[in-house]
């Protein structure tokens, strides 16, 4: 596993088509934005397990253009606060 350190509006690109920001650092939290292509489904890992666990299907997300200031869509419509 790669292990970097960055600081509040570094970046990280994974290949030419994702790109992770660090968008603030409080505490222990660190908020991140991340750019990825449409068809790239992006999710935070404990639902990302609790869909496999279920046996659903893990599928495109929806999410808001490219500003980086919006959070991700819940499975059920709602909005993620926290990343």
């Amino acid at each position: 596993m790669l292990t970097l350190t960055r600081k509040a509006g570094q970046k990280i690109r994974i290949g030419e088509d994702i790109e992770i920001v660090v968008r603030e650092i409080r505490g222990r939290q660190v908020r991140l934005g991340i750019s990825a292509p449409n068809g790239t489904p992006v999710y935070r890992e404990e639902l990302y397990q609790q869909i496999a666990a279920e046996g659903g299907q893990l599928r495109e997300r929806t999410r808001k253009p490219d500003d980086g200031s919006e959070d991700i869509a819940a499975e059920d419509g709602s909005s993620e606060d926290e990343g």
